[in-house]
């Protein structure tokens, strides 16, 4: 690893952009590996950087990005949350600067196998449910990247068998080197438009996925995740299908995951619930697979597997009134795909709080989900009239405690009442998980 880095550095100028949690992963890593780097942000206060010794790099800058000092870098390591569009950056490549990420760095010096998974929606389940299935097959597998664990921190795991990542579209745009066992892409819905300007540019970001796969997994009734120009061989998932040996097979009148052509176990014996969470299975599957886990480990895993907080989890069930938290939904394909796997599972009336900041997307393609499937709507935050607009009747609220008090109201036996806000936290919250937390409590409030 350390001659790797010698080799790639050496005699260069290095810089760091953007200090969160994958830039000072970064940055110690390029420490130990006895690279001096520079280190920027556009940000003038900045959580964590007093961990970083100044003396051991070569310059911390804050604030404005100046595009000549970037522009003397011979490599430019960018965090994923800079716009590669930013002018500076811009300036810095047409002079010939380097661009790359923390994943392409870490496909340069690892050595174990990997897989990872992209896609909207249902990649850190597919993800943390992979993990799952390869620790229960007696391999030590380790998630990383988009989900919280910077990839280059985990490569301090050095006890790790496999690593499983999840990939976001920005971590991909600076990845060309990254060797997998097996790529998945399991959705491509309207979503961090305001990055990348158009939906053709955002599938082509999250193709970048399938460059140096052995397998490529991907949805049949998608078409941006359908490998375009690979060699590879590929698995397409499709639910009510059983194309290319997955998907779902009725056995003595139950439903049943089918697995590599195989019956695997019964759908209502799975820990995690709706439609999604099923084809999100399927896929999990297909990467574990491809990475040495075993039919009895995916069994074990699937059986005993703790759905992530904020995704379609369940804060209480009082008086026969089913209270879900889906806070992760940032976007309108994470709303319809909750829709759509729990509306089945709903006796009386699915009642949907929904809004916030949309990130520039059409919520049109809501509508006809809403008027069809949702009885009623309650909106709230920066879009949320936008939302209101494409359902008559819907309520519209100032605050989130107030839409779950109205929900709370309206609700009688047999009604679930979903938090899936089809729109990012932002513009009232830190993040979706402080939203999913205060829906949690404003819940338990008020059916207390």
């Amino acid at each position: 690893m350390a001659k790797t880095m010698v080799k790639l550095f050496q005699g260069k100028r290095v810089g760091v952009i953007g200090l969160g949690v994958s830039g000072l992963a970064t940055v110690r890593f390029l420490l130990r590996m006895g690279v001096k780097p520079v280190l920027m942000d556009t940000r003038n206060k900045l959580a964590g950087l007093e961990t970083i010794t100044p003396d051991k790099v070569d310059g911390i800058y804050l604030g404005e990005l100046d595009a000549n000092r970037l522009a003397k870098m011979d490599i430019l390591l960018v965090s994923p949350g800079l716009d590669l569009s930013h002018p500076s950056i811009r300036f810095a490549m047409a002079q010939g600067v380097q661009i790359i990420g923390d994943v392409e760095l870490f496909a340069l010096v690892n050595q174990k196998p990997v897989v990872a998974v992209t896609g909207s929606n249902g990649k850190s389940t597919v993800t943390t449910l992979a993990e799952h299935m390869l620790n229960c097959s007696g391999l030590r597998a380790l998630a990383a990247g988009n989900i919280g664990l910077a990839v280059l921190d985990a490569l301090e795991k050095t006890d790790t068998d496999v690593y499983v990542l999840e990939l976001s579209s920005f971590q991909l745009e600076t990845t060309h080197s990254l060797k997998l066992q097996a790529a998945a892409n399991l959705n491509v819905t309207e979503d961090h438009l305001d990055r990348h300007g158009t939906m053709a540019a955002y599938a082509a970001a999250k193709q970048r996925i399938y460059l140096h796969t052995d397998l490529a997994i991907y949805n049949a009734d998608d078409q941006y995740t359908v490998p375009q120009g690979l060699a590879a061989p590929a698995i397409a998932l499709q639910l009510l299908s059983e194309r290319d040996g997955y998907g779902i097979r009725m056995v003595d009148g139950e439903k049943y995951l089918l697995v590599a052509g195989e019956p695997l176990l019964p759908v209502r014996q799975m820990t995690l619930v709706g439609l999604h969470n099923q084809f999100n299975a399927l896929a999990a599957c297909a990467m574990a697979l491809a990475v040495g886990a075993t039919r009895e480990g995916l069994i074990q895993a699937l059986t005993t597997y703790q759905a992530l907080p904020h995704r379609c989890t369940l804060v209480t069930d009082h008086q026969g009134v089913r209270y879900i938290d889906d806070s992760k939904a940032t976007n309108v394909g994470a709303t319809l795909a909750a829709i759509a796997g729990l509306r089945g599972d709903v006796t009386g009336r699915l009642i949907l709080i929904a809004g916030g900041d949309g990130k520039g997307v059409d919520f049109a393609e809501l509508a006809k989900v809403l008027q069809a499937q949702v009885d009623q709507v309650i909106t709230l935050g920066r879009d949320g009239p936008a939302i209101a607009q494409l359902v008559p009747g819907c309520i519209e609220v100032n605050s989130l405690q107030q839409a779950v008090e109205t929900a709370v109201k309206l609700a009688q036996p047999g009604d679930m009442v979903l938090l899936s806000p089809a729109c990012a936290s932002l513009d009232m919250f830190k993040n979706y998980e402080e939203r999913g937390r205060l829906f949690a409590q404003y819940v338990l409030q008020a059916v207390s």
